[in-house]
């Protein structure tokens, strides 16, 4: 059995222990006259760390001057492989409805193939049979803040302000040469978040960012691109200060820079946990 599915089975064995010793303690907690703090919101200092299981789908494209690229999918025609992903949150919360958010998601593939399938990238030309190295970081930072507007004892929908600052870059090695493509650009995205506690130990929390850059805009910075994030996770609360999460993530990106252009996906289930202060 893999480390992974261990600490899968780990962290869902704890979960499960954890709300069935303490539904009853909840139940009589909620009947209380008066309203206490949840455990999961009773904190200036959050840190979290998980492991995203991410199934990726990578198309890049890179022109050369007066040279049309192709399509490259590097799953399809390069070998690349899934693997876990390892990602930081950490949030900040100087008063009830106010969180300055970060975020880091290092995304590194790398991979050994023979080309299969003929393609252009970057002005050159990679024909079948040729052996190529691909190394391919997509690292992403997140900085944001939330304000929850609605706030009440058993939950809250707030609003979000983020800037994302995704580093593409694809390097192609090969006997003939090397070939690469590269962009980074802050990306301004904004979004809702909304959290419910069925019981005070169990939070349910589903957040939504999205960014498209409209037509006119597009034209006058000479770029394209879109943004979408959409997570939902569920935290048990071992107390105010530990929980184990569990939760479902998909980013969808989209960019078209100068002569470079892209479309990126990562979509799968992450484990982890979160200390607070």
């Amino acid at each position: 059995m893999s480390k992974s599915v261990c600490r899968v089975c780990a962290v869902i064995g704890l979960i499960a222990l954890g709300i069935v010793s303490s539904v009853s303690e909840a139940r009589a907690q909620y009947r209380g006259a008066v309203a206490m703090p949840v455990p999961g919101e009773d904190y200036h200092i959050e840190v979290g760390y998980a492991w995203w299981n991410a199934q990726p789908s990578l198309i890049v494209n890179s022109e050369s001057i007066d040279i049309l690229g192709t399509d490259v999918n590097l799953i399809e025609d390069l070998g690349i492989e899934k693997h876990n992903l390892g990602k930081l949150d950490v949030v900040l919360r100087p008063a009830k409805k106010h969180r300055f958010r970060f975020q880091r998601l290092p995304i590194h593939y790398e991979a050994d193939s023979v080309v299969a399938r003929s393609f252009i990238f970057n002005g050159q030309s990679f024909n079948v049979g040729l052996p190529v190295r691909t190394n391919a970081n997509f690292d992403t930072y997140r900085f944001g803040y939330e304000y929850d507007f609605l706030y009440f004892s058993k939950g809250f929908f707030g609003a979000m302000v983020d800037l994302r600052y995704t580093n593409i870059d694809v390097e192609l090695t090969s006997p003939i040469g090397e070939e690469f493509t590269r962009a980074a650009a802050p990306i301004p995205s904004f979004g809702f978040i909304a959290r419910a506690y069925p019981i005070p130990q169990v939070a349910v929390t589903s957040e939504l960012s999205l960014l498209r850059i409209p037509e006119r805009l597009a034209e006058q910075l000479e770029g394209d691109g879109s943004y979408t994030d959409f997570d939902v996770n569920v935290v048990y609360n071992f107390n105010r200060f530990i929980g184990a999460q569990a939760g479902y993530r998909r980013v969808n990106i989209f960019y078209d820079v100068d002569l470079d252009s892209g479309t990126l996906k990562f979509t799968g289930l992450y484990f982890g946990g979160v200390v607070r202060y």
